[in-house]
This record gives C-alpha cells, sequence and structure tokens, in this order.
C-alpha cells in the first residue's frame, strides 16, 4: 500500500505463503503500529502458532506487550525470534529476562549469540554444540555461515579470547539454571523457545524454521456453532477472520480472509454461510495475497488462509 510505504509501517494483515523443506506455512504478517492493533487482534483468531519478533537493541515494545496477551489468552504457542543482532543490542540476558517478567513465560534459548554490533560473530545451537559464524555481506544479501564446533581449537582464534570466554561463561549458567524444554508447556503457551539472528541478511532464520517444523502445532480444530471442528474432518469448512474494502486503487473490492478449517477447497465450488440464514455462495475467485500481488487459488486445505471477493 502506498500509505505503508510513505509512513514506514504495516497497516494492514497480508498473508504470505511459502514451501519449506516439503511443508507449506501461511505466515500472517500483521501490524505494528498501534493505531491498527484491531485488524491485528482479529487476524490472531486465524493463527495456529506465534513468531514474536523482538529487535535486539529496543526490546519489548508497548504494542508487543498488549497483543502477547491476546495470544496467552487464546493458548498460542510462541516461538521468539530476536532480530539485528548484528547492531548494537541489549545483553541476552536482560532480553530473556524481561519476556519473562513481562509475560510470565518461561525463555528457553535454542541458540544463544556471540557479541553484537560490529563484532556479532555469530551464534551457538545449544542442541549440537556447534557455532554458526556471521558474515556480513552487503546490505540485503544473505549472510555467510561456517559451522565450528564448540570445543574446536579455532573458534578461539576466530571469536577471540573475550568472546570465547564469555560464550563459555553463558553456555555453563544456561545448562546449569536456565529451563528445559518442555513442549506441553510450549503448546499451552506457558513456555517460548528463543532464537537470535540478523533477518536482513537471514542469519539464523534456518535454524528458526527447521525448529519450526519441529516444534510448531499443526492446523488446530476451532470451536462453532454446531460445536468443535476437527481438521481432519473431510467436510469443507472454514470463517472470515476480516474484511477488507477498497485498500488497493486497482482492485475496488470487498475482500473476505477466509482460514479454511477442514476439508478441501476447491476452485468454484460453492459453500453455505452460516451466519446469513445457510445462504450459498459461490467461491470462484478465490486468491492468495503477496502485497499487492494476487494469486488465484486451485486448492486449498486446513490451516490455509484464501481471499474471496464475495458479498457477506
Amino acid at each position: 500500500m502506498k500509505m505503508e510505504q510513505e509512513r514506514g509501517i504495516s497497516i494492514t494483515s497480508t498473508v504470505l505463503t511459502f514451501n519449506y523443506e516439503d511443508h507449506h506455512i501461511n505466515i500472517l504478517d500483521t501490524p505494528g503500529h498501534q493505531d491498527f492493533s484491531e485488524d491485528t487482534y482479529r487476524t490472531l483468531a486465524a493463527a495456529d502458532n506465534v513468531v514474536m519478533l523482538v529487535d535486539a537493541a529496543k526490546g519489548l515494545e508497548p504494542q508487543t506487550r498488549k497483543l502477547f496477551e491476546v495470544c496467552q489468552m487464546r493458548e498460542l504457542p510462541t516461538l521468539t525470534f530476536i532480530n539485528k543482532m548484528d547492531r548494537p543490542a541489549m545483553n541476552p540476558f536482560e532480553l530473556c529476562d524481561e519476556i519473562e517478567q513481562q509475560f510470565d513465560l518461561e525463555t528457553v534459548p535454542a541458540v544463544w549469540p556471540i557479541g553484537d554490533g560490529e563484532n556479532f560473530k555469530g551464534v551457538l545451537k545449544r542442541s549440537e554444540r556447534v557455532v554458526y559464524l556471521f558474515e556480513k555481506n552487503q546490505k540485503g544479501k544473505t549472510a555467510t555461515a561456517k559451522k565450528v564446533p564448540m570445543d574446536d581449537p579455532e573458534l578461539l582464534s576466530i571469536i577471540g579470547q573475550n568472546l570465547y570466554d564469555q560464550l563459555f561463561e553463558d553456555v555453563e549458567i544456561l545448562d546449569e539454571m536456565g529451563h528445559s524444554l518442555d513442549t506441553e508447556k510450549l503448546l499451552k503457551g506457558d513456555q517460548t523457545v528463543v532464537y537470535f539472528g540478523s533477518a536482513m541478511t537471514n542469519f539464523g532464520v534456518q535454524i528458526f524454521l527447521d525448529d519450526f517444523l519441529e516444534l510448531g502445532r499443526a492446523p488446530a480444530e476451532r470451536s462453532s456453532s454446531i460445536g468443535t471442528i476437527d481438521p481432519g474432518r473431510d467436510e469443507f469448512s472454514g470463517f472470515v477472520f476480516k474484511l477488507q474494502a477498497n485498500m488497493d486503487p486497482r482492485h475496488r473490492d470487498r475482500l473476505a480472509f477466509i482460514r479454511i478449517v477442514s476439508g478441501r477447497y476447491e476452485r468454484g465450488m460453492k459453500v453455505l454461510h452460516s451466519r446469513l440464514g445457510a445462504r450459498q455462495i459461490n467461491l470462484n475467485q478465490a486468491q492468495k495475497l503477496f502485497a499487492d500481488d494476487r494469486e488465484s487459488v486451485q486448492v486449498a486445505f486446513p490451516g490455509d488462509i484464501v481471499v474471496c471477493s464475495v458479498v457477506l
């Protein structure tokens, strides 16, 4: 949107879709500005998992606190990505403590940063005891990552004595005093797994995505006027969580964002709208959005988001 470009903020929710390691992932990119928080609250109704993005220099911001209350109310599993470690950042222990104190949420760092800003050397993946070294490239380019075992003597010469000593001291504290991963707590929203990296250079993102596929919750059941609907149900069902009108001058229409709960969407199918007295409507023009671009959808499944131009 032109207004988003002018103000440098997200105003409307966008659905981003991509494939990764034989999985189909839908991202609901929600507005981060407080003036448009209602759109975010509605969008969270369609989410199965939450990724809490934290600026390493700023820590938790007021809007993050407000939105996370809704996530906790819905018991959404939350993974945390602490971003911009290649810039001056708060102490990682302080960042984790802030999350625990503000949200009464246990933090379990899956990776641990080595330095920050100009001295950011990479992250340690704790489960592997392997350091992923950060090598900054040109702006906008993906950073390269060389892997070095934590006990490899080469690591000392690469990151220097101070960071080397700090890393081993931090890891000892985490191992002895930190929380252990509890998947039951994670899925109930009582614990969050924490990652550090730099999204602009794509550093740490692959580690995060790999763990997300393993830890994240699959499309979940939803409550309805006829009871709980399981995603394994054969009959098609879905719900509208957002309406958007005339947000793009090239597409003067009214869009309904639909989260598929069960069954299989097929292009041209007709469904019953329960709120309008079981009136039949045609979902012939279902699309997926990416910024201002639209792509027709032929089939979709539970967990997918489709956008339809319909009269509701």
